[in-house]
């Protein structure tokens, strides 16, 4: 793929996250905590934002979890993912959904260059720590938003407790993920986030904890960000 080579992203990443293609949409596989999470991010992308008729950004798609679950509620979706093989399983998915999401192998970079200010809200949900350069990913998500347009993104907090919960736990206890998929290194703090939405521009709105017990396999919002946690971010008008 042309883009890997140019672009904010890791090759290994890419190939990582296309081996899951084919189970995507199966709730009981590997993307199984995506699909129990996917309920809450959308719930929380709902409620600061009329979805009806509204263009939105899911950058970092995946096989369209999110994105069909936005157009449900009557956005205009453009996905983006530069994973080959994911960018498939959502399109051959939409057969079955009755649903239209605009899928594209595209980078963050070659989005915000060809279509700026576009977008009434911009969805980023746990790619920020995959990629080499997370501040350029911000700048990207900040361009492609309208005035008066929303961020949402989600993440992991580094902390000791993210650590165990995402890498220890899901990866190597219950092996909910393929060990690999995380590196500690790369996790970002809300503080550190943060100032790279006000370095884009952007005022940060709320940060919310994101509770999951994958014994349950229940998700909700709350105040503890020591793990997982949504933020929303707007663009001034």
């Amino acid at each position: 793929m042309s883009e890997t080579t140019t672009t904010n992203v890791s090759p290994d990443e890419i190939a990582r996250f296309d081996k899951l293609a084919a189970r995507w949409w199966d709730p009981d596989g590997e993307s199984r905590p995506l699909h129990d999470l996917n309920p809450v991010r959308a719930a929380y992308v709902a409620g600061r934002v009329d979805l009806r008729g509204a263009r939105v950004a899911d950058v970092g798609c995946g096989g369209g979890l999110l994105s069909e679950a936005l157009a449900r509620e009557g956005a205009q979706v453009t996905g983006i993912d530069l994973g080959e093989k994911v960018i498939e399983v959502a399109k051959l998915h939409l057969y079955e959904s009755g649903l239209t999401v605009d899928y594209r192998v595209q980078s963050s970079a070659a989005l915000a260059a060809g279509e700026p200010a576009s977008f009434d809200a911009v969805c980023c949900m746990e790619l920020i720590e995959h990629v080499p350069d997370p501040a350029a990913l911000v700048n990207d998500l900040a361009a492609l938003l309208k005035p008066g347009a929303r961020l949402f993104m989600s993440t992991l907090n580094r902390t000791p407790a993210a650590f165990g919960a995402a890498i220890l736990g899901a990866e190597y206890v219950m092996r909910l993920l393929p060990r690999g998929t995380h590196h500690y290194a790369q996790f970002l703090k809300p503080s550190e986030l943060g100032r790279l939405l006000r370095q884009a521009g952007l005022e940060l709105e709320d940060v919310s904890g994101l509770a999951y017990n994958p014994l349950t396999r229940k998700a909700a919002l709350g105040r503890i960000t020591a793990v997982n946690y949504l933020l929303c971010a707007r663009k001034p008008a």
